[in-house]
């Protein structure tokens, strides 16, 4: 596991328990331990460039706000969900918080362009041909 560039704070993570959804049955109450995070973006202590390209992802789990909710329920104990829930939070903002790499333009190699040239060239001439066949 690699490090978080990001420690989140724990006091910034708010947790709801809430019943898992899904039918009921023998085996409800075993699983009734779904986890509610809620990460309150702009109010965190996170750099405002992070917390400007988290707002920019058109993420459906951040709402208008700028709250991120993330729900976990895959897991049986309620701890394991948080685990999760935490986990998938450290993800988001992990994928952010590296800047894009740049790209840096090069130049095209001589034989690239004259490829290039060279094809347009042969279209030019195909297209020249079409539609003028005078039929006297």
């Amino acid at each position: 596991m690699h490090h978080p560039m990001h420690r989140i704070p724990d006091h910034e993570i708010e947790f709801t328990a809430v019943r898992a959804q899904g039918a009921g049955g023998q085996n409800v109450n075993k699983v009734s331990s779904a986890i509610h995070l809620r990460f309150d973006i702009p109010a965190s202590s996170l750099s405002d460039e992070v917390k400007a390209r988290l707002l920019a992802l058109h993420d459906r789990r951040i709402t208008a706000e700028g709250v991120l909710i993330i729900k976990s329920q895959e897991h049986r104990s309620q701890e394991m969900n948080k685990a999760e829930a935490i986990r998938r939070l450290h993800e988001l903002v992990d994928s952010v918080a590296r800047a894009p790499r740049i790209r840096r333009a090069t130049q095209p190699t001589r034989a690239s362009q004259r490829r290039r040239l060279e094809g347009k060239r042969l279209r030019s001439q195909v297209k020249a041909q079409r539609g003028s066949s005078s039929l006297d």
